[in-house]
């Protein structure tokens, strides 16, 4: 077999270059297509017809996204659970809003000042770890700290305080 027929000639894997190049052609080239051309775009690429009345903006949004999908991989397995939790979260709500806090790895420390003292939690697999003791939340810490009941989460600073300091409508005109 001559080197010209040896079977790596005949298929050639593309390179990691040419795979972003053209990734980055196919992205560069979508504004420049008609609305037309993005509902098939779109059609083609996610197998059903763009949601009615999307904007240009968001149709090129949504086709990039295919692209890249395409090319880099979608969602992990982790990110696909997390999103699937929310969602299941969201539809229990009753369409309340839900604020996620970032979640918390291995091997993290959170650090919070308080009574003039400063406190250090690590985070473990199964719970948090505070003064050598075990824990099961964030919220069991923070009550140990304070002596009061708080949101661990929103004591440790990972959850925000809804309008910290809006005052009522009705405190404005009663």
């Amino acid at each position: 077999m001559s080197p010209a027929e040896s079977p790596q000639s005949a298929h050639q894997p593309s390179s990691a270059g040419t795979c972003m190049s053209r990734v980055a052609a196919q992205l560069e080239a979508l504004p420049h297509l008609s609305m037309a051309e993005l509902r098939a775009d779109w059609r083609r690429r996610f197998r059903s017809p763009p949601p009615n009345r999307l904007s240009r903006d968001l149709l090129m949004r949504g086709i990039a996204y295919k692209i890249q999908e395409r090319a880099h991989g979608g969602l992990s397995r982790a990110t696909l659970r997390k999103l699937q939790a929310l969602a299941e979260q969201l539809a229990a709500s009753d369409g309340r809003w839900l604020e996620p806090y970032p979640s918390l790895k291995p091997g993290t420390r959170l650090v919070r000042s308080w009574g003039g003292e400063t406190h250090s939690v690590l985070v473990l697999d199964e719970g948090f770890e505070f003064r050598g003791a075990h824990f099961r939340s964030l919220s069991q810490i923070a009550r140990t700290i304070t002596r009061v009941r708080w949101s661990g989460p929103r004591f440790f600073g990972l959850k925000r305080r809804s309008k910290p300091f809006a005052r009522s409508v009705e405190a404005d005109h009663g």
